[in-house]
């Protein structure tokens, strides 16, 4: 007898943000739908989102092309981070040092910096940030003000002087906000020296994450532009830490990415 069908993945990270890198040959009709079945933490696999793998349709400038659909279904342009778990399955699944990765934002090149079995360490060019300027947002009786930025997918940044508590529902009330009509990646900012910065994060379609890889940008891209810290910026989030350096290309960042296990998802 032919046992269920099931789907073939492979389970990532890079500072605790989880993502599931599946090939989109096996992908099903219903993409989004399966999405949000196998990232559900209690009846699924768990992830924040599913990085689909594809060949690349233009050789001569990519090694391979992904689609990020997030934990609750919909779609997003990039995640640094999310890259980066692509990038080490590149490096161990296919022995490229240095993938070229088609995104919706662009190709990223993550260059390999180090390796210790299943931990792999890249610098990606993520590219350079767009301050979109200062806004008000009101939410219930609060304002709050910050920067909109677009490191290819949009982020608002918010500086403050500590993580009040409920930060978590102002960041997911802010990721929706009719001021954000596609929504937007909220990061809270504290600035702790000259180099270093530590974020909390609300991701749309995520919701709380550990880290993030454009988030730590943007959030370092926004201090540096005011003025509050100057490059490099150490970005301390729960799950870990990245550097994000100004470069002549941009902003580069560097950071680890796990391998943490392979399997087969029943559908």
């Amino acid at each position: 007898m032919n046992g269920p069908a099931s789907v073939p993945f492979v389970k990532a990270t890079a500072c605790g943000n989880d993502f599931l890198l599946i090939e989109g040959r096996h992908a099903p009709p219903n993409a989004a739908a399966f999405t949000r079945s196998i990232c559900d933490r209690h009846n699924g696999v768990g992830a924040d989102g599913v990085e689909w793998l594809y060949e690349s349709t233009q050789p001569e400038s990519a090694d391979l092309r992904i689609r990020l659909i997030n934990a609750d279904g919909s779609p997003a342009e990039l995640s640094g981070n999310g890259t980066r778990c692509v990038a080490a399955w590149m490096t161990q699944e296919r022995g490229i040092k240095s993938p070229r990765i088609m995104t919706d934002a662009g190709v990223k090149i993550c260059e390999l910096i180090a390796q210790d079995g299943n931990t792999f360490e890249f610098r990606t060019v993520i590219g350079t940030p767009k301050l979109l300027g200062e806004i008000s947002v009101d939410v219930g009786e609060k304002t709050i003000k910050g920067l909109k930025i677009d490191i290819g997918n949009p982020q608002f940044i918010v500086f403050v002087e500590n993580f009040e508590e409920g930060w978590q529902r102002l960041g997911t009330a802010l990721s929706v906000h009719k001021n954000f009509p596609e929504g937007t990646n909220v990061e809270f900012v504290h600035v702790l020296s000259q180099h270093e910065i530590e974020i909390r994060i609300v991701e749309r379609g995520a919701g709380e994450t550990m880290s993030s890889g454009t988030g730590s940008s943007a959030s370092a891209f926004a201090a540096i532009s005011t003025g509050r810290v100057q490059s490099p910026v150490r970005v301390v989030a729960p799950g870990g830490t990245q550097t994000v350096t100004v470069e002549h290309d941009g902003l580069s960042l560097t950071g680890p990415a796990r391998i943490l296990c392979r399997g087969e998802f029943y559908l």
